[in-house]
C-alpha cells in the first residue's frame, strides 16, 4: 500500500506542472533547492506567508502538504485560489470561447480604453481587456473566475516591455531600435493567443493532493491560525535602502480585480496611472527590522523559513539575530549560482531555518 501511494505521488509530480510565469521575484527556478533545505523537517501544515506567484506553495501542495497561501495583493490571491485552493475546477473550451467573445445584450465597460490610452496597450487591446474582465465577472464559479484572471494576468504581462507596469512605455513595442530586452514576437502575438495558452497551462496545473488547502488575502499580521511550518519571502530591500514595490510593478493587474473601484484608487498625477499607495513596513528600511521581529514572534511555535538575498536590508546576520531570539537552532543555506532578472549585482540567495 505504501508503495502504491509513493507511485501515485511520482505520477502526480510528473504530470502536474506549475504554469510558466513572468513575475519578478518568482522562486520557481529554485523551488527544488528550497525543498532540499526543508524536506528533512517534520511538518504537515504550512503557511506561505507572502505567496506571490504561488510557486513555493504549489510545490509544497505537490508534496502532499496542507497549504495555506496568503498574499496582501488581491490579484495574487486569485492566483492562489486558482492553483492552490482549487483542486478540480478547470476552464472548458466553451468557457474560454465565452470569455473571448462579445455577446449581444451586454453593455461592455470602457474604463481601460478611456483611461489607459497610449500607456500600456494599443486601443484595440484595451477594448479587449475591458471585454474579458466583464466576461470573467459573468462566470458562475469562483475558481473558474480565478483561472480566467490568471490567464489574463499572464497575457497582460507577456505583452509588456520588461513584463512590468512601472512606466508609460508602449512605444518600445513599436520603435525601430536595437533591443537587448524583451521579445517582439511575443509582444506582437495577439491577446487571444496568449490567453488561450495560459488558460491551458492553468488547467493543466489543477490537481487535488487530498488535503484541504486554502488561499487568503490578508495582511500577514491579521492572519489567524497555527502552522507546523511558515515560509517567509518578504519584499526585498536593497543595500541602498530601496524596497521592491510589487504594487508599483503590477498595479494594473491589481486594478483588473478591483475593476469597479479602480477609478477611485488611481493616482492621476502619475503619467502611467498607478494606484495610490500606502507605505509598507516591508519596503521601509527603518521599519523592516521591527516587522521581522514581530513576524518571528507571531509564528515562534512554527518552523520558520526566511528566504532573502545576501545583499539586502536587513543583512543575513541581522535576520539570523532576530530569528535567534525565538529559535534555539538556526541553519543557513546559501545558493551562489542564482541571479535575479534585471539585477546587475552579484548576490546569493539565502534561506534561514529556525527550529
Amino acid at each position: 500500500m505504501i508503495g502504491h501511494f509513493k507511485e501515485q505521488r511520482i505520477l502526480l509530480e510528473e504530470y502536474v506542472r506549475f504554469p510558466s510565469t513572468r513575475f519578478r521575484g518568482s522562486k520557481l527556478k529554485i523551488v527544488d533547492w528550497i525543498w532540499e533545505g526543508i524536506q528533512g523537517f517534520k511538518f504537515q501544515t504550512v503557511l506561505d506567508a507572502f505567496g506571490g506567484t504561488g510557486s513555493v506553495a504549489y510545490f509544497l501542495k505537490k508534496k502532499g502538504k496542507t497549504v495555506t497561501y496568503n498574499d496582501i495583493l488581491k490579484f495574487n490571491y486569485y492566483i492562489g485560489s486558482a492553483l492552490i485552493e482549487n483542486d478540480s475546477v478547470t476552464l472548458s473550451g466553451m468557457d474560454v470561447n465565452f470569455l473571448l467573445s462579445r455577446h449581444p445584450g451586454i453593455i461592455y465597460p470602457t474604463f481601460i480604453t478611456e483611461t489607459f490610452k497610449g500607456i500600456y496597450y494599443i486601443e484595440e487591446e484595451n477594448r479587449w481587456i475591458d471585454m474579458v474582465v466583464a466576461n470573467i465577472q459573468l462566470l458562475d464559479n469562483a475558481y473558474k473566475q480565478a483561472l480566467a484572471y490568471f490567464a489574463l494576468f499572464q497575457a497582460c504581462i507577456a505583452k509588456r516591455p520588461f513584463n512590468l507596469f512601472h512606466r508609460k512605455n508602449l512605444y518600445l513595442r513599436f520603435a525601430d531600435i536595437r533591443r537587448d530586452f524583451g521579445n517582439k514576437v511575443t509582444w506582437d502575438t495577439s491577446f487571444d493567443v496568449h490567453f488561450r495558452r495560459y488558460a491551458r497551462e492553468a488547467n493543466n496545473a489543477v490537481f487535488s493532493n487530498k488535503q484541504r488547502n486554502q488561499a487568503v488575502n490578508l495582511d500577514i499580521f491579521d492572519l489567524k491560525g497555527d502552522f507546523d511550518l511558515v515560509y517567509i519571502d518578504t519584499p526585498y530591500i536593497s543595500r541602498k535602502g530601496v524596497g521592491v514595490d510589487y504594487l508599483g510593478f503590477y498595479h494594473f493587474l491589481e486594478g483588473l480585480v478591483n475593476y469597479e473601484t479602480w477609478p477611485h484608487r488611481i493616482d492621476y498625477r502619475s503619467k502611467h496611472k498607478r494606484l495610490k499607495t500606502k507605505t509598507s513596513v516591508w519596503t521601509d528600511k527603518n521599519k523592516i527590522y521591527s516587522a521581522f521581529d514581530k513576524l518571528c514572534e507571531r509564528f515562534q511555535d512554527s518552523i520558520l523559513i526566511i528566504s532573502y538575498r545576501s545583499d539586502g536590508i536587513p543583512s543575513i546576520e541581522e535576520l539570523a539575530g532576530v530569528l535567534g531570539k525565538y529559535k534555539r537552532k538556526i541553519h543557513e543555506i546559501k545558493r551562489k549560482d542564482y541571479r535575479y532578472a534585471l539585477s546587475k549585482n552579484e548576490t546569493e540567495e539565502v534561506i534561514l531555518i529556525g527550529e
